[in-house]
């Protein structure tokens, strides 16, 4: 597990690096949890977390000053967790999803602290590039903006290499122990937390558009005909 937990966090740094980089949306949750499946052969459970996740923190964006919660941190650790403590328990259940789920949102909000910091930081190497640019310092431009991407990188990495090492654990330790009343709640909460993203996703049709409704009760229905 340690060693695909390093493998999982490297690529999940990568991916959060879209937040700040490339913005071509791969740090979407609805797209980083189907890729970290895919790494652990396991797509579909990353499609199923990675929506859930999508439609929860559909109505934070990064609008000026606003930094939202890292959710692509919990789409990442959400699944790895769900798939490696599936894979040892035999299969990858609605249970299992659900309490991954719970388990590792709270990474959000850690994240996007370490984001902030992370941006204030930044000024510092910000101020650097504007005196090489004074100073005709192309090189030196180019190693302060490098500089910001590798810190970032490292941060990211080592926040979901911890948090996955540490969660799985717990997670696999939570879920075998569990007696069969909690197993019955988190199959509840596996089918209400689609039912909380579409109210979320409801306080955004005014401003998106319809999309993220149709897209939640496209979740909630093939969930539905999952049990069916």
């Amino acid at each position: 597990m340690v060693i695909k937990s390093i493998i999982v966090s490297l690529v999940g740094a990568v991916l959060c690096l879209d937040r700040i980089v490339a913005q071509i949306m791969l740090s979407r949750p609805i797209i980083a949890g189907p890729i970290t499946g895919l790494v652990l052969s396991d797509p579909y459970t990353g499609l199923v977390i990675g929506a859930f996740i999508e439609l929860l923190w559909i109505d934070r964006s990064p609008i000026g000053v606003y930094v939202p919660p890292n959710d692509t941190i919990v789409a990442v650790c959400a699944t790895a967790g769900s798939i490696l403590v599936g894979n040892t328990a035999g299969q990858v259940n609605p249970e299992l999803i659900a309490l991954s789920v719970l388990l590792f949102v709270p990474l959000g909000i850690v994240g996007q602290r370490i984001d902030i910091y992370l941006f204030r930081s930044n000024d510092r190497l910000s101020e650097a590039s504007v005196y090489d640019a004074r100073q005709g310092n192309a090189a030196g431009i180019s190693k302060h903006h490098l500089l910001g991407i590798l810190k970032s990188f490292v941060s990211m990495a080592v926040l979901q290499c911890a948090a996955l090492i540490v969660g799985t654990a717990a997670l696999q330790a939570l879920f075998t122990r569990m007696p069969g009343k909690l197993l019955e709640v988190l199959t509840y909460v596996y089918f209400f937390i689609p039912v909380l993203g579409v109210a979320v996703a409801l306080t955004t049709v005014k401003l998106r558009g319809a999309i993220p409704l149709f897209s939640g009760i496209f979740l909630l229905g093939t969930l539905i005909m999952q049990v069916w």
